[in-house]
């Protein structure tokens, strides 16, 4: 049985509190059981220098973990001096999933950026960040349209992400911390809403996954993507 006493093939309880950095002009808080990722998207009607004059915009994103998300206080990446390998990792994973379904001409000389606070962690916190960073990148470009700054919708597509893992030689999706610390596989998959793949993170902890074993987590990612698209509709209707 898993932790939570779930299905093989069922997420945790999922929730996009839309609103939840009032002063942003797009924001969700993403709640995958007990992970929750604060996602605010900020416009600025600028571009970076490396992009001026070409009549495109950009979007990018940031990634952090407040000190409590965690069991054990984590120091502020910021006393550090810079963010950590992981943190970038993740936040170039953010951003680049994000502008696979971003037309950046149609957005015009101007950057979105995505902030994902981990508020508080229990595994899959990257693809919660993602899957809320998108609920909140709709509400940026549906505020840029009614400011008429915008004539036409940039986000072309429609994105989620979510994990699965080998788990007592068990496919299973969303894994939690208590399973994935002792996963034999795990993955995180960023899908579209229409079955494109935009990336594929995978890596066998023990022995090398078999190919019916990549295949299987596969299959519940699909079905995993579906349901948070059809969640991420909801919310935002």
């Amino acid at each position: 049985m898993r932790p939570d006493d779930r299905a093989p093939d069922a997420l945790r309880p999922v929730r996009f509190e839309l609103g939840a950095a009032p002063y942003a002009e797009g924001s969700c808080l993403a709640v995958f059981g007990n992970t929750r990722v604060l996602c605010s998207a900020t416009v600025e009607e600028s571009v970076p220098p490396w992009l001026r004059g070409q009549g495109k915009g950009w979007v990018t994103a940031e990634y952090a973990m407040l000190p409590r998300a965690t069991h054990q206080r984590t120091r502020r990446e910021v006393t550090g001096g810079k963010p950590s390998g992981r943190t970038q990792e993740i936040q170039r994973l953010i951003g680049r999933s994000l502008r696979a379904v971003v037309d950046l001409r149609a957005l015009g000389e101007r950057q979105v950026i995505i902030d994902c606070d981990v508020i508080q962690a229990d595994g899959g916190t990257r693809t919660a960040a993602i899957t809320g960073a998108w609920v909140a990148l709709k509400q940026a470009t549906a505020y840029l349209r009614e400011e008429g700054l915008l004539k036409a919708e940039p986000v072309t597509g429609q994105l989620a992400a979510i994990s699965a893992g080998i788990v007592k030689g068990e496919a299973r999706l969303d894994l939690e911390y208590e399973e994935d610390r002792i996963a034999d596989a795990d993955a995180n998959f960023v899908l579209t809403a229409d079955g494109g793949v935009v990336e594929v993170q995978a890596t066998a902890e023990t022995d090398p996954m078999t190919g019916a074993q990549f295949d299987a987590l596969f299959a519940l990612a699909r079905k995993g993507v579906a349901e948070l698209c059809e969640a991420q509709n909801a919310a935002l209707r």
